[in-house]
């Protein structure tokens, strides 16, 4: 038995979250020359694999839909926490960074994610299954959230530029909440059959056939996996300063940093994804993609209206006309993929298309 328990702890599922964290305190606040760069590269991506283990037992325990959920939102509230962090301290700079953040997770997981899981699914399976009822459902909530939150700023005329007036702010907070509560009880209780992994033909379920953990077991990984996160993103914070010289050693333009950041925060989901889909599971892909595209609209603007009261300087949420177009066509395209309830390589192919092409824009604008 004290063998077990010390085998468990000894984990390295186990082991490298608490490194992470042991990291992150020894290099808060220090300027990192290049080995410590690439160990804390090395260990970020550990408490990425570390997360995602821990995030299947959790899912595994509390089944579907909850298991993308829980996934979803806990990146998602340290995803939030980290910006705010930065615009706490950083200058005029950051008066972007959440808009800039916010769609850059929004296009990597509408397109990125769900790109790369359609991809895989049909190539292992021939054509990818799903629910349309759910996944149409939180497409239509993930551009309604971007269309209030994101849109519409640049477009009003209370304030200049692309940005709302305190009490067009405080409505668009309100209403984020509001929608995105909605979708969870949607999810989670009225129409949760919607959510559900649709069976393809050729797929083994062992998974379903396996036994789910324990309790206990299942609490301690959903501890674990907070501290993987909070890793992974306090790490990222670590790392933003070389990222920052970096991007702009390349001569890309600030709001880059974003970008990179949202990628290296959606790690956890997108290998999570990416595995359903393996599997065959690519509802479970969909609820995580939409899912985070979902939260981070409709956590992150609630908590940076409320924050705005005590930052200095503009907060800009409008997106540009190139980012408006890519955003339309990717919500058009989404509807037309989602519509049948089934997809194919090229399905795919054209999402993953439209992620090199915000990539390539926010690069070369």
């Amino acid at each position: 038995m004290a063998d077990t328990l010390r085998s468990r702890l000894l984990s390295w599922t186990v082991v490298v979250p608490v490194l992470a964290v042991g990291v992150l305190a020894g290099v808060w606040g220090r300027e990192l020359g290049p080995v410590l760069t690439v160990g804390v590269a090395l260990v970020l991506a550990g408490a990425v694999l570390a997360a995602v283990h821990h995030a299947e037992v959790v899912a595994h325990r509390v089944g579907e839909p909850f298991g993308s959920l829980v996934l979803a939102v806990a990146v998602t509230v340290i995803e939030v926490a980290l910006i705010v962090t930065l615009m706490v301290s950083g200058g005029a700079e950051t008066a972007s960074l959440a808009r800039d953040t916010v769609f850059a997770a929004a296009m990597i997981t509408t397109n990125g994610i769900v790109g790369v899981c359609l991809l895989v699914g049909a190539v292992r399976y021939g054509v990818t299954v799903f629910n349309a009822e759910g996944t149409g459902a939180a497409l239509a909530t993930v551009a309604t959230l971007a269309t209030l939150s994101l849109v519409l700023p640049t477009f009003t005329t209370s304030r200049p530029g692309p940005q709302f007036s305190p009490a067009q702010l405080a409505f668009a907070a309100v209403a984020s909440l509001v929608l995105y509560g909605m979708f969870v009880v949607t999810q989670t209780v009225r129409h949760r059959d919607f959510f559900l992994p649709v069976p393809a033909a050729g797929v083994v379920e062992a998974e379903a056939h396996a036994a789910p953990p324990s309790g206990r077991a299942a609490v301690a990984s959903l501890g674990l996996l907070v501290v993987a996160l909070v890793g992974v993103v306090g790490l990222a914070k670590v790392q933003s300063p070389t990222i920052e010289a970096g991007v702009a050693a390349a001569g890309f333009p600030h709001s880059f940093v974003g970008v990179v950041i949202a990628l290296l925060v959606l790690l956890p989901e997108t290998l999570a994804a990416v595995r359903a889909a393996w599997l065959g599971r690519n509802q479970i892909s969909l609820n995580l993609a939409l899912g985070s595209a979902m939260a981070s609209i409709g956590l992150t603007i609630p908590v940076i209206a409320v924050a705005s009261i005590w930052l200095d300087g503009p907060l800009l949420l409008g997106l540009g006309p190139t980012q408006m177009v890519l955003l339309v066509l990717t919500v058009v395209v989404g509807v037309l993929t989602v519509v049948p309830g089934r997809a194919t390589r090229l399905q795919g192919g054209v999402h993953l298309i439209l992620l090199a092409a915000f990539l390539f824009l926010a690069i070369s604008p």
